[in-house]
């Protein structure tokens, strides 16, 4: 990501521009949930062409695992040989919690602002969000079925 995200001109990824142009508490603290997810460059499908091209450039024939967030199903089930070459793991809100926790980095990005607990419930929110648009998005082909084994731990 930091590569792509280094890669682009304002043309090429508006939404990501804009975002790199924000102060810490513009980004985290001061837009809605809702809001940074309608502005999530990631989710817009920005740069997502830059993946493509890393893939290619793997042997024909090679296996490749591609895993990421920014490998959205709306844009990689047009590229797929075969419908049932990709699957989605998508966290419980819980798990992606504990997930940045075992990290540590659950506050790295919160404890930049100047309101770091309302940071990271508005960044949690924001994701959960996005979970909830991409289990929608699996769902019409496959279904979405959350595991509750990780649910709300963390």
């Amino acid at each position: 990501m930091r590569d792509h995200g280094g890669r682009f001109t304002p043309q090429e990824a508006p939404w990501l521009s804009r975002f790199k142009a924000m102060g810490m508490d513009e980004r985290w603290v001061s837009r809605s949930p809702e809001t940074m997810l309608e502005s999530f460059h990631w989710f817009q499908g920005e740069l997502f062409g830059l993946i493509v091209e890393d893939l290619l450039r793997f042997p024909a024939g090679t296996g490749v695992i591609a895993e990421g967030f920014r490998l959205l199903p709306r844009l990689v089930r047009p590229l797929l040989a075969e419908p049932g070459h990709a699957v989605w793991l998508l966290p419980t809100p819980g798990f992606r919690r504990a997930a940045f926790a075992s990290r540590g980095s659950l506050w790295q990005i919160a404890g930049k602002t100047s309101d770091p607990e309302r940071a990271l419930r508005n960044l949690l929110d924001r994701d959960r969000m996005f979970t909830e648009l991409l289990c929608a998005e699996t769902k019409p082909r496959t279904g979405c079925h959350q595991s509750r084994h990780y649910d709300d731990r963390g």
